[in-house]
């Protein structure tokens, strides 16, 4: 088991990992989602030593390998690592590379490393590729050298830093299929990936990291296909959001009008789309503006990428106002011509407790 107290690492002017404490256990196989630079390596460099954590603790089963008196080449013989890019020794063979630890930390002779290494190698589907070197290899080849290498120490734990992102598309899934075996082998995995398929397909417990720690930890059912945390959520469904509040009847139109067009360009929104979303947030605020006297609007547009659908919730203050039942017929009829589903919510305890939502398809 791994656990994790409090941790914290901090460069000159980025702090990656604010505040991670958590448990692994024993099996687990943990798929490590997020956007980037929200700490996902930085995590499994903590964890296998390669970075000095600033604060907090890290124990393997009852060893806390942050203590300096720790011998951190022991704690690295228990946890295999298996890089985005590689680094195999180029001037050595294939299974040279994947001899070299087993020989040098656990005394193994010449030929056992060599009878374990070409076991591995097979395993992999690269015992023919055993006497050429790195860069005789593909770059898919390559990664499930380092997948045998990290696995003839026979390592405990085994982590694995974006192993399919320095690929060629094309080689991606021969390593996949690798890890997959090597995920039925019951040894604890942690996988830092932008592959969200493969990440769900293979894991058994999901980290979603951002804002410097496990922002949600869960099953993959559950941060797949019902995340609790609205980051989780947006990251998953992969939504661009925008958000605008508006606190008065004289709010400058045009640069609100220019933000949206900004918003739809950066996220190569299309043309018909990105006119629809400022069609409706134009009508929307004509309607609200002329029913309402204190006027304090808060104004989210979230378009997903994945389903090519716009959905703008308009949250505003005062007494129930259902822009819905409004008397305001061409500005309701423009609205329903634009979108797939309109709704109106009253939540009485909120700051703004009108709630109006808008879905525009493709």
């Amino acid at each position: 088991m791994i656990r994790i107290e409090h941790l914290k690492k901090s460069y000159q002017d980025v702090t990656p990992l604010k505040d991670v404490s958590v448990e692994i256990h024993d099996g687990d196989v943990i798929s490590v989602i997020g956007p980037s630079g929200t700490g996902k390596s930085t995590l499994l460099r903590c964890i296998n030593q390669l970075e000095k954590p600033t604060e907090g603790r890290i124990w393997l089963d009852d060893m806390e390998i942050t203590d300096p008196k720790t011998d951190i080449n022991k704690v690295r013989q228990k946890m295999g690592m298996v890089f985005q890019s590689f680094n195999l020794f180029d001037h050595k063979t294939v299974i040279e590379n994947v001899m070299l630890a087993p020989v040098d930390f656990l005394g193994k002779s010449r030929q056992q490393a060599y009878d374990r290494g070409m076991e591995l190698l097979k395993k992999v589907g690269l015992s023919e590729k055993a006497l050429n070197y790195p860069d005789q290899l593909s770059g898919g080849q390559k990664q499930r050298v380092a997948i045998a290498r990290a696995l003839a120490m026979d390592p405990d734990v085994i982590l694995l830093d974006e192993p399919t992102s320095a690929l060629d598309p094309t080689m991606v899934g021969e390593v996949q299929s690798a890890i997959r075996d090597l995920a039925q082998t019951g040894k604890t995995m942690l996988i830092v990936t932008h592959e969200m398929h493969f990440a769900k397909s293979i894991c058994n417990r999901v980290f979603f990291m951002d804002e410097g720690k496990i922002y949600e930890d869960g099953s993959p059912e559950q941060i797949f296909d019902n995340p609790k945390g609205e980051n989780t959520r947006r990251f998953i469904h992969r939504l661009k959001v925008l958000e605008l509040d508006i606190n008065s009847r004289d709010y400058n139109f045009l640069s609100v009008v220019g933000e949206i067009s900004a918003y739809c360009s950066r996220n190569q929104i299309a043309p018909k789309m990105a006119k629809h979303i400022t069609l409706m947030f134009e009508e929307v605020m004509r309607i609200l503006v002329s029913g309402m006297n204190d006027l304090s609007i808060n104004t989210v547009c979230e378009y997903s990428e994945q389903s090519e659908v716009a959905e703008l919730a308009f949250s505003y203050n005062g007494p129930r106002f259902d822009i819905t039942s409004t008397e305001d017929d061409l500005g309701l009829s423009i609205l329903k011509g634009l979108t797939e589903k309109i709704s109106y919510e009253w939540l009485e305890s909120s700051e703004y407790p009108n709630l109006i939502k808008l879905t525009i398809g493709r």
